[in-house]
């Protein structure tokens, strides 16, 4: 009788035990990187808004890239939205890379295709140096989407082919879930959904601030605003709104590995190169009301 006390003893210790372990284990987690799929730096996450690299929030809200993609999918977006192009564009511009390119500058493809969206010189699209070019092939992209009567009203696949005529037309669909999730982020309509863990860049101090500013110029147009950042090598670009704001952090986040960024700020948050992730912060460190602050390594 004795035994058997002392061995449902043991059993509920261990049960207690477990679930202690459990709780740290979930306690410690909260608070450390989550590792991300193999192969992928970065992931867009619209399901947990205050997140680090790789978080899950449980339904299919995240997409793993790795940062060619994610920097490349930042250049599609940010040229729409300069240029206007409703959300429903950026879908149709990013499902059509996803499908042409897999989100891959590539320097060839069928026949003459070249880049993102794998547009031919042959037919109209431009020199193949120009094509090369992420910028000029998104403005391309958009430029004929727009000439599509009806397209805002098409499934997205329909309004991709009307662009493209390709040889497989309902190809451009099975990317739609995915394009939302990062429309929907890179657009700045999600705070803190973009994460990126990256290795220490060669470009750095005031020539890597030069270059990051020169980007951002590039895919945003000489109209945004940009500013010294006091006691740090790096730059700010001034905001009016919240959503403008996270439209340029997640662009500095998912261009980071490119231009040695180690740490955006904006709004109370921060993303450090270090963790990979977002973090709320209680002292803004070097940034204003109205700025969005990145530094470089």
């Amino acid at each position: 009788m004795r035994t058997r006390h002392v061995l449902a003893g043991l059993a509920v210790f261990a049960v207690v035990a477990s679930i202690g372990v459990y709780v740290l284990v979930q306690r410690i987690s909260d608070h450390l990187p989550q590792l991300l799929p193999p192969g992928h730096a970065c992931v867009i996450n619209t399901g947990n808004a205050s997140v680090t690299a790789g978080t899950s929030s449980g339904t299919d809200t995240s997409v793993p890239l790795d940062a060619e993609q994610v920097a490349n999918a930042a250049t599609i977006t940010a040229v729409g939205l300069r240029r206007g192009v409703s959300q429903r564009g950026l879908v149709v511009a990013l499902a059509t890379a996803w499908q042409e390119s897999k989100l891959e500058n590539l320097s060839g493809g069928d026949r003459d295709s070249i880049g993102l969206f794998q547009q031919r010189p042959s037919q109209g699209w431009g020199k193949p140096e120009q094509i090369a070019d992420p910028r000029f092939a998104a403005n391309a992209f958009y430029t004929a989407l727009l000439k599509v009567k009806g397209w805002e009203k098409m499934r997205v696949t329909d309004a991709a082919q009307e662009v493209q005529r390709s040889a497989h037309p309902e190809a451009y669909e099975k990317w739609v879930d995915e394009s939302e999730i990062m429309a929907r982020a890179l657009s700045g309509d999600a705070t803190s959904a973009v994460a990126c863990t990256v290795t220490e860049s060669t470009s750095h101090g005031v020539e890597a601030a030069k270059t990051l500013t020169a980007g951002v110029k590039l895919d945003w147009g000489n109209n945004v605003s940009t500013a010294d950042v006091a006691d740090l090598v790096g730059v700010a670009l001034k905001v009016r709104e919240q959503k403008t704001g996270w439209q340029y952090a997640h662009w500095l986040v998912a261009h980071a590995q490119d231009h040695g960024v180690k740490r955006v700020a904006f709004n109370d948050m921060e993303w450090t190169a270090k963790s990979g992730g977002w973090t709320r912060v209680t002292q803004r460190g070097g940034t204003a009301a109205g700025q969005v602050v990145a530094e470089v390594y």
